[in-house]
Protein backbone atom coordinates (compact mmCIF):
# COMPACT_ATOMS: atom_id res chain seq x y z
CA UNK A 1 0.00 0.00 0.00
CA UNK A 2 1.30 3.21 -0.73
CA UNK A 3 1.78 5.75 1.85
CA UNK A 4 -1.14 8.45 1.30
CA UNK A 5 -1.31 9.24 4.96
CA UNK A 6 0.48 11.46 7.64
CA UNK A 7 1.45 9.51 10.61
CA UNK A 8 1.16 11.98 13.18
CA UNK A 9 -2.84 12.35 12.26
CA UNK A 10 -2.75 8.58 12.27
CA UNK A 11 -1.95 8.33 16.01
CA UNK A 12 -4.26 10.24 16.88
CA UNK A 13 -6.71 8.16 16.10
CA UNK A 14 -7.28 5.00 18.29
CA UNK A 15 -6.55 1.67 16.55
CA UNK A 16 -9.94 0.32 15.92
CA UNK A 17 -10.80 3.50 14.19
CA UNK A 18 -7.87 3.41 11.97
CA UNK A 19 -9.67 1.17 8.87
CA UNK A 20 -12.89 0.02 8.15
CA UNK A 21 -12.24 -3.66 8.34
CA UNK A 22 -11.08 -3.35 12.51
CA UNK A 23 -14.49 -2.13 13.75
CA UNK A 24 -16.75 -3.82 10.97
CA UNK A 25 -15.22 -7.19 11.06
CA UNK A 26 -15.10 -7.97 14.42
CA UNK A 27 -19.23 -6.50 15.25
CA UNK A 28 -20.08 -9.14 12.45
CA UNK A 29 -17.81 -11.43 13.57
CA UNK A 30 -19.27 -10.68 17.70
CA UNK A 31 -22.98 -11.03 15.89
CA UNK A 32 -22.47 -13.94 14.05
CA UNK A 33 -21.49 -16.07 16.84
CA UNK A 34 -24.15 -14.53 19.06
CA UNK A 35 -27.12 -14.43 16.72
CA UNK A 36 -27.26 -18.31 15.68
CA UNK A 37 -27.53 -19.53 19.00
CA UNK A 38 -29.98 -16.98 20.52
CA UNK A 39 -31.58 -17.44 17.58
CA UNK A 40 -32.73 -21.34 18.10
CA UNK A 41 -32.76 -20.90 22.20
CA UNK A 42 -35.75 -18.14 21.33
CA UNK A 43 -37.42 -20.38 18.38
CA UNK A 44 -37.08 -23.80 20.18
CA UNK A 45 -36.77 -22.96 23.98
CA UNK A 46 -38.50 -19.48 24.92
CA UNK A 47 -38.21 -20.68 28.32
CA UNK A 48 -34.59 -20.13 28.51
CA UNK A 49 -34.70 -17.10 26.04
CA UNK A 50 -33.65 -13.73 27.78
CA UNK A 51 -36.21 -12.03 25.66
CA UNK A 52 -39.85 -11.70 27.67
CA UNK A 53 -42.57 -13.79 26.15
CA UNK A 54 -44.24 -10.85 23.88
CA UNK A 55 -41.38 -9.43 22.51
CA UNK A 56 -41.58 -10.86 19.24
CA UNK A 57 -44.66 -9.03 18.50
CA UNK A 58 -43.47 -6.42 16.40
CA UNK A 59 -39.92 -7.70 15.10
CA UNK A 60 -41.24 -11.65 14.03
CA UNK A 61 -38.30 -14.22 14.11
CA UNK A 62 -38.99 -15.12 10.27
CA UNK A 63 -38.12 -12.09 9.49
CA UNK A 64 -35.27 -11.03 12.28
CA UNK A 65 -33.40 -13.89 11.68
CA UNK A 66 -33.20 -13.57 7.51
CA UNK A 67 -32.56 -10.06 8.16
CA UNK A 68 -29.94 -9.59 11.06
CA UNK A 69 -27.22 -12.52 9.13
CA UNK A 70 -27.95 -10.82 5.61
CA UNK A 71 -27.88 -6.90 6.61
CA UNK A 72 -26.08 -7.01 9.71
CA UNK A 73 -23.19 -9.80 9.82
CA UNK A 74 -22.67 -10.11 5.71
CA UNK A 75 -23.12 -6.61 5.17
CA UNK A 76 -20.84 -5.41 8.03
CA UNK A 77 -18.29 -7.81 6.42
CA UNK A 78 -18.53 -6.66 2.76
CA UNK A 79 -18.54 -2.92 4.45
CA UNK A 80 -15.29 -3.60 6.51
CA UNK A 81 -13.85 -5.22 3.24
CA UNK A 82 -14.99 -2.86 0.53
CA UNK A 83 -14.48 0.55 2.91
CA UNK A 84 -10.74 -0.71 2.97
CA UNK A 85 -9.65 -2.35 -0.52
CA UNK A 86 -10.93 1.32 -1.77
CA UNK A 87 -7.84 3.02 -0.54
CA UNK A 88 -5.50 0.45 -2.27
CA UNK A 89 -7.29 0.53 -5.68
CA UNK A 90 -7.73 4.41 -5.78
CA UNK A 91 -4.81 5.47 -3.59
CA UNK A 92 -6.86 8.10 -1.90
CA UNK A 93 -7.70 7.95 1.92
CA UNK A 94 -9.52 5.60 3.12
CA UNK A 95 -12.90 6.13 5.84
CA UNK A 96 -11.24 6.69 9.26
CA UNK A 97 -11.76 8.40 12.84
CA UNK A 98 -15.24 9.75 13.61
CA UNK A 99 -16.54 9.74 10.46
CA UNK A 100 -16.17 5.52 10.60
CA UNK A 101 -17.14 5.47 13.90
CA UNK A 102 -20.10 7.57 12.81
CA UNK A 103 -21.38 4.86 10.14
CA UNK A 104 -20.22 1.65 12.43
CA UNK A 105 -22.54 3.31 15.00
CA UNK A 106 -25.50 3.74 13.09
CA UNK A 107 -25.01 -0.15 11.82
CA UNK A 108 -24.92 -0.99 15.27
CA UNK A 109 -27.85 1.05 16.68
CA UNK A 110 -29.41 -0.33 14.22
CA UNK A 111 -29.29 -4.10 15.43
CA UNK A 112 -29.56 -3.08 18.64
CA UNK A 113 -32.95 -1.08 18.22
CA UNK A 114 -34.12 -4.87 17.00
CA UNK A 115 -33.64 -6.27 20.08
CA UNK A 116 -35.01 -3.82 22.25
CA UNK A 117 -37.62 -5.75 24.09
CA UNK A 118 -40.47 -3.03 23.68
CA UNK A 119 -42.13 -1.62 20.52
CA UNK A 120 -39.99 0.94 18.35
CA UNK A 121 -41.16 2.19 15.24
CA UNK A 122 -40.02 0.56 12.69
CA UNK A 123 -38.85 3.38 10.96
CA UNK A 124 -35.76 4.10 13.49
CA UNK A 125 -34.03 1.06 12.44
CA UNK A 126 -34.16 1.51 8.57
CA UNK A 127 -33.35 4.66 9.40
CA UNK A 128 -29.77 4.23 11.09
CA UNK A 129 -29.61 0.95 8.43
CA UNK A 130 -29.88 3.41 5.72
CA UNK A 131 -27.66 5.69 6.92
CA UNK A 132 -24.94 2.76 7.29
CA UNK A 133 -25.23 1.79 3.95
CA UNK A 134 -25.54 5.21 2.44
CA UNK A 135 -22.71 6.54 4.05
CA UNK A 136 -20.46 3.74 2.86
CA UNK A 137 -21.37 3.92 -0.18
CA UNK A 138 -21.06 7.63 -0.50
CA UNK A 139 -17.37 7.02 0.89
CA UNK A 140 -17.01 4.67 -1.87
CA UNK A 141 -18.12 6.80 -4.88
CA UNK A 142 -16.21 9.77 -3.56
CA UNK A 143 -12.55 7.74 -3.55
CA UNK A 144 -14.09 6.02 -7.18
CA UNK A 145 -14.74 8.97 -8.61
CA UNK A 146 -11.78 11.00 -7.75
CA UNK A 147 -9.40 8.98 -9.97
CA UNK A 148 -12.00 7.72 -12.44
CA UNK A 149 -11.70 4.39 -12.01
CA UNK A 150 -14.86 3.51 -13.26
CA UNK A 151 -13.81 -0.25 -13.07
CA UNK A 152 -14.69 0.13 -9.35
CA UNK A 153 -17.58 2.00 -9.82
CA UNK A 154 -20.38 -0.82 -9.58
CA UNK A 155 -19.42 -1.69 -5.89
CA UNK A 156 -20.96 1.68 -4.64
CA UNK A 157 -23.99 1.12 -6.43
CA UNK A 158 -24.75 -1.85 -5.73
CA UNK A 159 -24.60 -0.51 -1.44
CA UNK A 160 -27.45 1.53 -2.68
CA UNK A 161 -29.42 -1.55 -4.65
CA UNK A 162 -28.91 -2.88 -0.90
CA UNK A 163 -29.96 0.17 0.65
CA UNK A 164 -33.31 0.43 -1.40
CA UNK A 165 -33.89 -3.81 -0.89
CA UNK A 166 -33.45 -3.25 2.54
CA UNK A 167 -36.01 -0.30 2.86
CA UNK A 168 -38.61 -2.73 1.28
CA UNK A 169 -37.57 -5.84 3.44
CA UNK A 170 -38.69 -3.06 6.42
CA UNK A 171 -42.19 -2.35 4.38
CA UNK A 172 -42.68 -5.73 4.26
CA UNK A 173 -42.07 -6.54 7.71
CA UNK A 174 -44.52 -3.35 8.16
CA UNK A 175 -47.43 -4.93 6.09
CA UNK A 176 -46.74 -8.30 7.24
CA UNK A 177 -45.97 -9.40 4.26
CA UNK A 178 -43.94 -12.42 4.62
CA UNK A 179 -44.15 -14.08 0.83
CA UNK A 180 -42.28 -10.61 -0.24
CA UNK A 181 -39.96 -10.78 2.53
CA UNK A 182 -39.22 -14.11 1.48
CA UNK A 183 -38.36 -12.97 -2.09
CA UNK A 184 -36.62 -9.72 -0.69
CA UNK A 185 -34.24 -12.83 1.47
CA UNK A 186 -33.43 -14.63 -1.93
CA UNK A 187 -33.05 -11.74 -3.96
CA UNK A 188 -30.13 -10.61 -1.65
CA UNK A 189 -28.70 -13.85 -1.49
CA UNK A 190 -28.42 -13.42 -4.92
CA UNK A 191 -26.78 -9.86 -4.73
CA UNK A 192 -24.30 -11.54 -2.47
CA UNK A 193 -23.59 -14.12 -4.79
CA UNK A 194 -22.88 -11.23 -7.42
CA UNK A 195 -20.19 -9.51 -5.50
CA UNK A 196 -18.49 -12.96 -4.53
CA UNK A 197 -18.28 -13.61 -8.33
CA UNK A 198 -16.92 -10.30 -8.86
CA UNK A 199 -14.57 -10.13 -5.76
CA UNK A 200 -13.59 -13.76 -5.53
CA UNK A 201 -13.05 -13.85 -9.29
CA UNK A 202 -10.59 -11.64 -8.81
CA UNK A 203 -8.96 -11.96 -5.23
CA UNK A 204 -9.19 -15.87 -5.38
CA UNK A 205 -7.01 -16.84 -8.66
CA UNK A 206 -4.63 -13.64 -7.70
CA UNK A 207 -3.97 -15.26 -4.04
CA UNK A 208 -3.35 -18.72 -4.78
CA UNK A 209 -1.29 -18.00 -8.10
CA UNK A 210 0.95 -15.61 -5.31
CA UNK A 211 1.59 -18.28 -3.04
CA UNK A 212 1.93 -21.29 -5.34
CA UNK A 213 4.10 -19.27 -7.62
CA UNK A 214 1.92 -20.44 -10.47
CA UNK A 215 0.33 -18.27 -13.46
CA UNK A 216 -3.16 -16.56 -12.52
CA UNK A 217 -6.05 -17.93 -14.82
CA UNK A 218 -6.96 -15.06 -17.25
CA UNK A 219 -10.43 -14.67 -17.51
CA UNK A 220 -12.20 -16.24 -20.21
CA UNK A 221 -14.70 -13.57 -21.84
CA UNK A 222 -17.24 -16.20 -22.96
CA UNK A 223 -17.61 -17.21 -19.06
CA UNK A 224 -17.28 -14.11 -17.11
CA UNK A 225 -19.75 -11.85 -19.16
CA UNK A 226 -23.07 -14.50 -19.55
CA UNK A 227 -21.94 -15.41 -15.91
CA UNK A 228 -22.46 -11.75 -14.73
CA UNK A 229 -25.60 -11.31 -17.12
CA UNK A 230 -26.97 -14.65 -15.23
CA UNK A 231 -26.02 -13.57 -12.14
CA UNK A 232 -28.51 -10.04 -12.37
CA UNK A 233 -31.13 -12.16 -14.01
CA UNK A 234 -31.38 -14.11 -10.48
CA UNK A 235 -31.60 -11.21 -8.48
CA UNK A 236 -34.24 -9.86 -10.45
CA UNK A 237 -35.97 -13.00 -10.62
CA UNK A 238 -36.29 -13.97 -6.81
CA UNK A 239 -37.41 -9.60 -5.94
CA UNK A 240 -40.11 -9.83 -8.73
CA UNK A 241 -40.73 -13.09 -10.80
CA UNK A 242 -41.29 -12.11 -13.89
CA UNK A 243 -40.11 -15.84 -15.45
CA UNK A 244 -41.65 -19.34 -15.66
CA UNK A 245 -40.28 -22.13 -13.74
CA UNK A 246 -38.30 -23.74 -16.39
CA UNK A 247 -36.59 -20.48 -17.25
CA UNK A 248 -35.29 -19.46 -13.57
CA UNK A 249 -34.40 -23.34 -13.35
CA UNK A 250 -32.21 -22.86 -16.93
CA UNK A 251 -30.85 -20.02 -15.36
CA UNK A 252 -29.58 -21.47 -12.31
CA UNK A 253 -27.93 -24.54 -14.42
CA UNK A 254 -26.07 -22.18 -16.42
CA UNK A 255 -24.69 -20.25 -13.63
CA UNK A 256 -23.66 -23.31 -11.74
CA UNK A 257 -22.13 -24.53 -14.23
CA UNK A 258 -20.77 -21.23 -15.48
CA UNK A 259 -19.15 -20.89 -12.09
CA UNK A 260 -17.78 -24.75 -12.19
CA UNK A 261 -16.22 -23.86 -15.11
CA UNK A 262 -14.55 -20.82 -13.42
CA UNK A 263 -13.69 -22.47 -10.44
CA UNK A 264 -11.73 -25.49 -12.09
CA UNK A 265 -9.44 -22.51 -13.93
CA UNK A 266 -8.15 -21.45 -10.54
CA UNK A 267 -6.07 -24.42 -9.25
CA UNK A 268 -8.32 -25.51 -5.63
CA UNK A 269 -5.95 -28.93 -5.97
CA UNK A 270 -2.76 -27.59 -5.15
CA UNK A 271 -4.11 -25.20 -2.28
CA UNK A 272 -4.31 -28.28 0.19
CA UNK A 273 -1.24 -27.10 2.17
CA UNK A 274 -2.46 -23.42 2.46
CA UNK A 275 -6.09 -22.98 5.42
CA UNK A 276 -6.22 -19.60 4.24
CA UNK A 277 -6.12 -20.82 0.98
CA UNK A 278 -8.30 -23.94 0.66
CA UNK A 279 -10.98 -22.33 2.57
CA UNK A 280 -11.04 -19.45 -0.14
CA UNK A 281 -11.76 -22.40 -2.47
CA UNK A 282 -13.73 -24.17 -0.30
CA UNK A 283 -16.29 -21.08 0.58
CA UNK A 284 -16.66 -20.35 -3.65
CA UNK A 285 -17.12 -24.17 -4.69
CA UNK A 286 -20.22 -24.14 -2.48
CA UNK A 287 -21.31 -21.22 -4.77
CA UNK A 288 -21.89 -23.70 -8.08
CA UNK A 289 -22.66 -26.95 -5.75
CA UNK A 290 -25.90 -24.77 -4.65
CA UNK A 291 -26.67 -23.31 -8.08
CA UNK A 292 -27.40 -26.96 -9.23
CA UNK A 293 -28.30 -28.37 -6.61
CA UNK A 294 -31.55 -25.42 -6.09
CA UNK A 295 -32.13 -25.88 -10.16
CA UNK A 296 -32.83 -29.72 -9.15
CA UNK A 297 -34.71 -28.86 -6.54
CA UNK A 298 -36.55 -26.09 -7.47
CA UNK A 299 -40.02 -27.42 -7.90
CA UNK A 300 -39.64 -28.81 -3.98
CA UNK A 301 -40.15 -25.24 -1.61
CA UNK A 302 -39.08 -27.11 1.28
CA UNK A 303 -35.50 -28.89 -0.09
CA UNK A 304 -35.29 -25.44 -2.33
CA UNK A 305 -35.19 -23.27 0.78
CA UNK A 306 -33.58 -25.54 2.97
CA UNK A 307 -30.26 -25.57 -0.36
CA UNK A 308 -30.60 -21.52 0.39
CA UNK A 309 -29.10 -22.39 3.66
CA UNK A 310 -25.91 -24.63 1.55
CA UNK A 311 -25.31 -21.28 -0.22
CA UNK A 312 -25.33 -19.08 2.83
CA UNK A 313 -23.16 -20.80 5.33
CA UNK A 314 -21.85 -22.72 2.58
CA UNK A 315 -20.25 -20.16 0.77
CA UNK A 316 -21.13 -16.70 1.65
CA UNK A 317 -20.18 -17.05 5.72
CA UNK A 318 -17.24 -19.38 4.97
CA UNK A 319 -15.98 -16.62 2.51
CA UNK A 320 -16.30 -13.88 4.54
CA UNK A 321 -14.38 -15.88 7.81
CA UNK A 322 -11.51 -16.63 5.15
CA UNK A 323 -11.49 -13.36 3.81
CA UNK A 324 -12.15 -11.49 7.31
CA UNK A 325 -9.24 -13.66 8.47
CA UNK A 326 -6.53 -12.95 5.55
CA UNK A 327 -7.33 -9.15 5.65
CA UNK A 328 -7.05 -8.37 9.36
CA UNK A 329 -3.37 -10.22 9.29
CA UNK A 330 -2.21 -8.53 6.20
CA UNK A 331 -3.66 -5.02 6.96
CA UNK A 332 -1.83 -5.18 10.39
CA UNK A 333 1.03 -6.00 8.96
CA UNK A 334 1.47 -9.68 10.14
CA UNK A 335 2.26 -12.59 7.70
CA UNK A 336 -0.96 -14.28 6.52
CA UNK A 337 0.33 -18.08 6.18
CA UNK A 338 1.55 -17.45 9.74
CA UNK A 339 -0.94 -16.10 11.67
CA UNK A 340 -3.60 -17.97 14.58
CA UNK A 341 -4.49 -21.63 14.00
CA UNK A 342 -8.25 -21.09 12.07
CA UNK A 343 -8.36 -24.58 10.46
CA UNK A 344 -11.11 -25.96 12.47
CA UNK A 345 -12.78 -22.92 11.91
CA UNK A 346 -12.58 -23.16 8.67
CA UNK A 347 -13.65 -27.01 8.68
CA UNK A 348 -16.44 -26.24 10.77
CA UNK A 349 -18.81 -23.80 8.33
CA UNK A 350 -18.42 -26.20 5.45
CA UNK A 351 -20.13 -28.78 7.95
CA UNK A 352 -22.31 -26.29 9.48
CA UNK A 353 -23.92 -25.87 6.33
CA UNK A 354 -23.87 -29.56 5.68
CA UNK A 355 -25.93 -30.02 8.83
CA UNK A 356 -28.65 -27.39 8.02
CA UNK A 357 -28.89 -27.30 4.54
CA UNK A 358 -28.38 -31.02 3.73
CA UNK A 359 -29.25 -33.19 6.60
CA UNK A 360 -32.75 -32.15 7.30
CA UNK A 361 -33.69 -32.68 3.17
CA UNK A 362 -32.07 -36.47 3.37
CA UNK A 363 -33.24 -36.97 7.29
CA UNK A 364 -35.70 -34.28 8.32
CA UNK A 365 -37.03 -36.50 11.42
CA UNK A 366 -33.80 -35.19 13.19
CA UNK A 367 -34.35 -31.75 11.75
CA UNK A 368 -33.60 -30.37 15.51
CA UNK A 369 -31.04 -32.03 15.96
CA UNK A 370 -29.14 -31.06 12.77
CA UNK A 371 -30.18 -27.50 13.61
CA UNK A 372 -28.22 -27.36 16.99
CA UNK A 373 -25.40 -29.40 15.09
CA UNK A 374 -25.16 -26.21 12.89
CA UNK A 375 -25.37 -23.84 15.02
CA UNK A 376 -22.80 -25.02 17.53
CA UNK A 377 -20.05 -25.85 14.51
CA UNK A 378 -21.36 -22.27 13.58
CA UNK A 379 -20.70 -20.56 16.77
CA UNK A 380 -17.37 -22.42 17.07
CA UNK A 381 -16.10 -20.80 14.03
CA UNK A 382 -16.82 -17.46 14.94
CA UNK A 383 -15.70 -17.54 18.52
CA UNK A 384 -12.84 -18.47 16.87
CA UNK A 385 -12.17 -15.65 15.32
CA UNK A 386 -13.06 -13.01 17.97
CA UNK A 387 -10.82 -15.13 20.66
CA UNK A 388 -7.69 -14.99 18.32
CA UNK A 389 -8.37 -11.18 15.87
CA UNK A 390 -9.70 -9.33 18.80
CA UNK A 391 -5.85 -8.16 20.08
CA UNK A 392 -5.17 -8.07 16.48
CA UNK A 393 -7.75 -5.76 15.68
CA UNK A 394 -7.91 -3.45 18.44
CA UNK A 395 -4.55 -2.40 18.58
CA UNK A 396 -2.02 -0.39 16.00
CA UNK A 397 -0.11 -2.23 12.99
CA UNK A 398 2.94 -4.19 13.96
CA UNK A 399 5.44 -2.19 11.24
CA UNK A 400 3.95 1.46 13.15
CA UNK A 401 2.88 2.27 9.96
CA UNK A 402 -0.85 4.09 9.91
CA UNK A 403 -3.61 1.58 9.20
Amino acid sequence: MLNIDDPQQIERIPALWRLAFRPFFLGGAILAALYIPLWLLTWFTPQYSFFPPNFWAIILPLWWHPHELLFGFAMAIVCGFLLTAVQSWTNQPALRGWPLALTFSCWLLARLLLLLPMQVPLILPALFDSLFLGMASLALWRSIYKVRQWRNIGFPIMLLVALVINNVSYYALFERDFIFAHQIWQAMLWWFALLITIVGGRVIPFFTAMRIKATKAEPLPWVEYPLLAVMILLVTQALFELLPLEIERSLLLIAGLLQLIRFARWLPHKTLKEPMLWSLHVAYFMLPVSLLAMSWYLDNEYAYRSLLHLFAIGCMATLCLSMISRVSLGHTSRNIYEGPKMILAFICLPLAAVFRALMPIWFPADTQVWLWLAASCWFIAFAMFVWHYIPILTRPRIDGRPG
